[in-house]
């Protein structure tokens, strides 16, 4: 009785008693479809007609076999979860981009401790900034060459010294090198903690260290309005800041995963503050700045890499732009304190700004 040759692309009838090893020829691979070309992996042959396909003659000699070729068994399929079966290969799972909800509710808390990023100050404005400095030195030097008037007040903070000639300068002047902070009805100065609520017990604080007396104030330094944008690669945002010449000594750029603050003093007396409640997270370990003559840049690589909508979040509370106002940078830029017992008010107290 003739039986039927199970191997791939034969499926003749042979007799077993007259099969040898060169009587069959057949394909010892798998059929392949790719891309609209369909063929076996033992041969380069390829079509794109699936007729053609099965008329592939075979490639390999041997035996004819009657064994039908194992088939891969079918998955379990059941109802209950408990009857599911371990499969025994590797397991290997494809996630898509999270959507814009699931970032939402994962994103970090904003109250996060905040980190310095690092900078990259390029030899070009270095150069500048010395240039600066050195014209800023020479200017403050012919200033306070100038000849103080009788009578004038010293400008340290906590010091009534009044200028009575050359010997004042020789007198040591007691002040106060901190800041004055005015927090939950106390007013006290950062370098003492001296707390009080009468604010003319604050004023009457004697200073806490000696030092040389000061008669002309310092040029104050102002917050102001600066230009900035951003964009975007698949995975960084950049924020590019126009503040031309900034001091790297005198600014920074914290963050934490989803809050910036960026603090640049540019042009000697100008300052850029803001901070950014962002629309993505970030790595913060692998954010940076840099800093050229013409801007600054922010650059912070996304934690994930998904395209950002727009810079801040848009459901964080807007900020106020930023009036012309003085800020005290350094200890010896405090306000002059010249004035008056009886010219305070108890609406000066009431209109103190806080901490």
């Amino acid at each position: 009785m003739a039986l039927l040759c199970y191997n791939k692309g034969c499926g003749n009838r042979f007799d077993e008693d007259k099969n040898s090893n060169d009587a069959c020829l057949y394909h010892p691979g798998v059929p392949i479809f790719h891309d609209a070309l369909k063929g076996w992996s033992c041969c380069k042959k390829r079509t794109t007609d699936f007729s053609e396909f099965l008329s592939i003659m075979g490639c390999t000699r041997g035996r004819h076999s009657n064994e039908k070729p194992v088939e891969p068994l079918p998955p379990e399929v059941t109802s209950e979860k408990g009857d599911l079966q371990t499969h025994k290969g590797q397991e290997i799972i494809y996630q898509g981009p999270k959507s814009a909800e699931a970032l939402q509710r994962e994103r970090p808390s904003s109250e996060e401790p905040k980190s310095k990023l690092r900078v990259k100050v390029s030899p070009s404005l270095a150069q500048v900034i010395e240039k600066l400095e050195i014209s800023s030195k020479e200017a403050e030097e012919k200033k306070e060459s100038q000849a103080v008037m009788y009578g004038t007040r010293c400008k340290n903070a906590g010091c009534k010294t009044i200028y009575q000639g050359e010997a004042t300068n020789a007198e040591i002047c007691i002040h106060h090198p901190g800041a004055p902070v005015f927090h939950e009805g106390y007013k006290y100065w950062s370098c003492c903690c001296i707390k009080t609520e009468d604010f003319n017990a604050f004023l009457d604080q004697k200073g806490c260290i000696n030092g040389r007396h000061r008669w002309i104030p310092k040029h104050d330094q102002k917050k102001v309005a600066c230009r900035y944008d951003w964009h975007q690669t698949g995975n960084q945002v950049v924020i590019t800041i126009y503040a031309k010449n900034a001091n790297p000594e005198h600014s920074y750029v914290e963050a934490n995963q989803v809050m910036l603050t960026a603090h640049i003093l540019f042009e000697n007396d100008k300052i850029f503050h803001k901070d950014f409640a962002l629309w993505g997270v970030v790595d913060v370990s692998q954010s940076s700045i840099s800093m050229v003559p013409a801007k600054v840049e922010v650059i912070l690589r996304k934690a994930d890499a998904v395209a950002w909508g727009k810079l801040e979040d848009p459901n964080a509370k807007a900020e106020a732009p930023p009036e012309e106002e003085f800020v005290v940078e350094d200890p010896d830029q405090l306000p002059d304190w010249d004035i008056d017992d009886d010219d305070i008010s108890e609406s000066e107290d009431e209109e103190a700004p806080p901490e």
